[in-house]
């Protein structure tokens, strides 16, 4: 089968059906965590957490482990964590109404070139999104006011997994939402896959 036939292919009703399907998880991750961070120290055995959604910044305890991070920061010379610093909080959401418009245009034109352009694009978002939350990381780290009552070296903090800074570990995990999306991208190449292999057999 040569490219061009293989994009022109149409996609079954079942596969228009799972793409509105998928489409719904882009929708739900906006009301849970990408990412949750997680720091325990002897004097917080119990831990302070931080959760960051697609468009906001939630401390838990109500709101206070945010602000509790904030102060501990500020005697190590970081600065203020908070939500106008995020740069990627002002697109993600708008990227994932697109996506959902791109999810609706695949289910209507029903073309393989259509679930190809929605799977690749979504591929490179997730990673340029996850570079930029990598980069955000190394220079709340890296950027240390030289006056700070305490010295610590320059580090980055986790992106994923753990890690001992000072005198907290800290563990940095993919939330809820993250899942989601990622499920989503599955659900597209999957259903790449079977249109695929669909399109083989018929050929036999």
């Amino acid at each position: 089968m040569s490219l061009t036939a293989w994009l022109e292919q149409t996609l079954s009703p079942r596969a228009r059906l799972a793409v509105l399907g998928t489409g719904t998880l882009l929708v739900i991750a906006l009301f849970f965590p990408l990412w949750r961070i997680t720091m325990f120290a002897n004097q917080f055995p119990d831990g302070i957490r931080l959760s960051i959604y697609a468009y906001k910044l939630v401390g838990g305890n109500g709101g206070a482990d945010l602000q509790g991070i904030n102060i501990l920061n500020h005697y190590i010379g970081m600065h203020e964590i908070q939500a106008a610093d995020f740069v990627e909080m002002k697109f993600i959401p708008f990227a994932l109404g697109v996506f959902l418009l791109l999810g609706l245009r695949t289910a209507v034109f029903a073309k393989v070139r259509d679930l190809v352009d929605l799977t690749v694009l979504f591929i490179y978002f997730s990673a340029f999104s996850f570079g930029v939350f990598w980069y955000r990381m190394y220079t709340y780290g890296h950027q240390l006011s030289p006056d700070a009552p305490i010295k610590v070296p320059p580090f980055t903090p986790p992106v994923l997994g753990h890690q001992h800074i000072a005198n907290f570990d800290v563990y940095s995990t993919p939330g809820v939402g993250t899942v989601l999306l990622v499920a989503f991208s599955l659900g597209l190449v999957t259903v790449l896959v079977l249109t695929t292999r669909r399109g083989l057999s018929a050929r036999v």
